[in-house]
């Protein structure tokens, strides 16, 4: 009797350790999900209610009521539905350009595309001012009398904000496709024009919509750009900072907050069920397409990509150049007068920011691969729980998370108010600001491991934690690598989610860009704006360098 209960006397640990680490793990993914996510919307939708006569509708009556609410609902929607229409047909040009053609130069032209990608987003509009502002070079030289300022300014810098995100996703969609197609149209004596429109565009059309409501996404929620280039056309993400920052009218702020809230979100579960119907359109015995050399469109397409390539470029390099210019565009004598940063706080804000990135890496790295962990070893509905409060964040722009955070943590009742003000909470606040694309990116490379790893593992005596530790960690390291990065590029250039958490002792270098050019400093705006980028390039210099260490890395014997 003792000996037959001995066994199950040794087995039963092991039982218990797995789902042990399997409720630890749970606990540690779920519960800041729930205290960083979803309370913070929670606190910024009562507030929205809260007037003085008590919970209410008051405070969206009289803020829908208001002709100057109306007009920039309607300011917002303008911009964002005609810089997503032009982003989108440049993208799309752009990326067949470099995906199907035989154009010479292609990744060059790709690296360039992305350049916005690794600059805060008011970069865009600081360089059209250097541009095309009142004292724009351009505008001066010529006496052009441009008005860049208000809707076509901040068209035109949500449009190159926005850019590389549309590519990466049409770059994808028409990187693959089945040459059956194409060689039985052309047999039956179709033209290149109606190929394209009976072939090409069809297939590629859930890479346009997504691409389409990704974008704007971006554009609707975008602050920094608007904020320098707007003047006085107001859109939702600048009221929402005038009446917080400004004016300090909390509960009228949280209405707009809502607001932007609603279209932002159903832009993002649009994009995610168009995304999940995608991937029928290559069959298993697909042919991949084989490039044909073509003069014509060649040279056509080459022009087209080095003309966006171009406007990407210059935006850069004015600012570059305007960092060394004593007095743009009066004094052009060159100067390091800029980078001696003798203002107040000087070189302290890019500090704060790379300690702040760095931190945000090691913990967006922890929650996303613990969530990409977890969600393998769930049950499917479980799964599908996590994985719809992992992408959440993704439908909450960064201006109403970081105000939730406000009303969340800046009051003495909760237990988590010690982090207001700290270098903490901010790293948290961009590391759950983007826990979605992180997420998905653990997700999609733990994924790609047979589940006979983990079924071999427990055969040989391992538990989870063993089977984690010692095989899948290893496997994903390039991935667990490239999520660091993520978080920390996105942590250094982020602007919206961290502006109203940052105090005079924990002032960001972003924040800093946006506080300078307000002040009339926009040449050591354009200084701040240029070291942010170079700490960025050090960043993905050092990724790439890991990378290409992980390639050559040989296993072991």
């Amino acid at each position: 009797m003792t000996t037959a209960a001995a066994p199950q006397g040794r087995s039963a640990p092991g039982l218990d350790s797995d789902r042990f680490v399997l409720w630890v793990l749970g606990a540690a993914v779920v519960v800041p999900l729930i205290v960083f996510v979803v309370v913070p919307l929670v606190a910024i939708l009562r507030l929205s209610f809260v007037t003085p006569d008590g919970l209410g509708l008051g405070n969206y009556v009289r803020e829908f009521a208001s002709p100057k609410f109306g007009r920039i609902v309607a300011n917002s929607f303008s911009v964002s539905i005609t810089a997503t229409l032009i982003t989108v047909t440049l993208a799309y040009g752009f990326a067949y350009a470099l995906k199907r053609t035989t154009m010479p130069l292609k990744r060059t032209c790709g690296a360039i595309a992305l350049l916005p990608l690794y600059a805060p987003s008011l970069v865009q509009a600081l360089g059209i001012l250097f541009l095309f502002g009142r004292n724009g070079i351009i505008n001066r030289t010529f006496d052009l009398g441009i008005d860049i300022y208000g809707f076509w300014g901040i068209v035109i810098a949500d449009v190159l904000y926005s850019f590389p995100h549309a590519y990466l996703i049409l770059s994808a969609a028409l990187a693959v496709a089945d040459a059956r197609l194409y060689e039985s149209a052309r047999m039956l004596g179709a033209g290149p024009a109606r190929i394209f429109r009976t072939i090409t565009l069809p297939s590629t059309r859930y890479g346009i919509i997504s691409a389409v409501f990704v974008v704007f996404t971006i554009v609707i929620t975008d602050f920094g750009n608007p904020m320098v280039i707007g003047a006085d056309y107001g859109v939702l993400a600048t009221e929402i900072y005038n009446q917080v920052s400004g004016q300090g009218r909390m509960e009228l702020g949280a209405v707009i907050g809502v607001v932007l809230l609603i279209p932002a979100a159903i832009a993002v579960l649009v994009e995610k069920l168009v995304t999940r119907q995608h991937g029928a359109a290559i069959g298993e015995n697909a042919q991949p397409l084989q490039l044909a050399p073509h003069a014509w469109r060649d040279r056509a397409a080459l022009g087209f990509a080095l003309l966006v390539c171009s406007a990407i470029a210059a935006i850069v390099l004015v600012v570059f150049i305007a960092s060394f210019v004593t007095l743009w565009p009066y004094n052009m004598h060159l100067s390091f007068r800029h980078y001696r940063f003798e203002v107040q706080n000087g070189l302290a804000p890019l500090w704060t920011s790379i300690w702040v990135s760095l931190l945000a890496a090691g913990i967006g790295v922890v929650a996303a691969v613990a969530a990409g962990c977890l969600a393998r070893w769930l049950k499917p509905l479980q799964a599908n729980l996590l994985y719809f409060l992992s992408v959440l964040p993704a439908a909450v722009p960064g201006m109403v998370l970081g105000l939730g955070y406000i009303f969340a943590f800046n009051h003495p009742g909760n237990p988590l108010e010690f982090l207001y003000g700290t270098l903490l909470i901010l790293a948290i606040c961009n590391v759950y600001h983007y826990h979605a694309q992180g997420y998905l990116i653990a997700t999609t490379s733990i994924g790609q491991l047979s589940r006979v790893i983990d079924e071999t593992s427990m055969c040989l005596g391992a538990g989870r934690l063993r089977t984690l530790s010692a095989i899948i960690l290893p496997i994903v390291a390039p991935a667990i690598v490239s999520i660091g990065v993520f978080f920390f590029v996105r942590s250094m250039v982020t602007l919206s989610a961290v502006i109203f958490l940052v105090t005079p002792a924990t002032q960001l270098a972003a924040v800093s860009v946006l506080l300078l050019d307000d002040s009339g400093n926009s040449n050591q705006a354009a200084a701040f704006s240029v070291c942010i980028m170079l700490v960025v390039a050090a960043a993905l210099g050092l990724f790439h360098a890991l990378v290409w260490v992980f390639a050559r890395r040989r296993p072991l014997p």
